[in-house]
């Protein structure tokens, strides 16, 4: 379940010098050469971030990003720029064109994975390949397997994004409506049995090794993860 990032880069060294480092770090890397490519890329699959590069043939970075902004379907797309522009108010328009970060070349591989992850982190934390034991409760995202102890438990893909969400914000009442944006977005038209029915399943997978009661239902509002 490894995040796709499109990386949108004219210079192909550096093209291919981050997309080998997204792969190293877990990543799915979507190549494009300029935003018209990147443009329709978009439109087939919606990516879990964007890598930008501000200085682009035809469209430039901030004109894409614009109509990223201005389309309902990528408007909440995680958008990190790159730009040889260190001046200040260079950095002032890619944030006001609603970048959600910004690197200056020359920059330090490491350091985009790490902004990558920290973007991620925050808003789809079921992409971030960081395993994650609670209670026993082992979740690991890049192998997509929970277990305790040795042995497995089989949850389906939903299943397993709740699962996560839920144990990187233990102790947190979330609404149904919440869990509908962070698990599904705006671009799928799911109600809230949805989600009891997705819980349901979910804690029938968790009994199997006795974990069903980390999921608490708080009435009248929605569910928590807690051991207590």
């Amino acid at each position: 379940m490894a995040a796709n990032i499109l990386i949108v880069e004219d210079e192909t060294s550096i093209l291919e010098l981050i997309a080998l480092n997204l792969q190293q770090a877990g990543f799915n890397p979507i190549r494009a050469i300029n935003a018209e490519y990147a443009d329709n890329i978009v439109k087939e699959t919606v990516p879990d971030l964007i890598v930008l590069d501000w200085m682009l043939p035809g469209m430039n970075g901030i004109e894409f990003l614009k109509r990223l902004r201005g389309n309902s379907l990528t408007k909440k797309i995680p958008v990190i720029m790159l730009t040889a522009k260190s001046e200040e108010d260079n950095k002032i328009m890619g944030l006001n064109a609603g970048a959600d970060d910004y690197l200056t070349k020359p920059f330090s591989p490491r350091e985009l994975v790490a902004r990558i992850k920290a973007l991620l982190r925050g808003r789809s934390p079921e992409l971030i390949d960081e395993p994650i034991t609670i209670s026993e409760l082992n979740l690991n995202p890049q192998t997509h397997q929970v277990q305790v102890d040795d042995k497995l438990i089989k949850v389906g893909p939903t299943e397993f994004k709740l699962l996560h969400f839920f144990m990187k914000n233990t102790e947190i009442v979330f609404s149904r409506n919440q869990i509908i944006n962070k698990i599904w977005g705006n671009n799928y038209d799911v109600d809230e049995r949805t989600v009891d029915v997705h819980i349901k399943r979910l804690r029938k997978n968790l009994a199997e090794v006795g974990k069903n009661k980390l999921i608490h239902t708080i009435r009248g509002f929605g569910y928590k993860f807690s051991e207590k």
